[in-house]
């Protein structure tokens, strides 16, 4: 679960539009933070976000896969990839990652 500083600067960069999005480090990858609530990660330089059955199916029809930190362990659900395509685009990027938080904020 390493992430580079390079990569982690990267999709900081790809947030800026939306501001208060701030990293922390955590295990060797990091979380991505707004207003104090956890919405995504990273890991192993790919960035995930949170989802439920709300959001899934968009990211399961984009080729995504859930989180899978370690090979021993089962895979974490609540968590996928993000396409490239969208990671690229600073608005999807941000429209998807508001849905995440939203979860988030749904299940406080």
């Amino acid at each position: 679960m390493v992430v580079s500083k390079d990569f982690l600067e990267y999709v900081i960069d790809q947030f800026s539009e939306w501001e208060g999005v701030r990293p922390k480090r955590m295990f060797g990858g990091a979380g991505l933070f707004r207003d104090s609530i956890m919405f995504g990660l990273v890991s192993d330089n790919v960035v995930y976000l949170k989802v439920d059955e709300s959001n899934r199916n968009k990211f399961i029809e984009a080729g995504s896969s859930p989180l899978k930190p370690f090979p021993s362990r089962p895979t974490i659900l609540s968590y996928y990839e993000v396409p490239p395509d969208i990671l690229e685009t600073p608005e999807k990027l941000i429209e998807w990652a508001r849905e995440s938080l939203s979860i988030q904020i749904k299940q406080k």
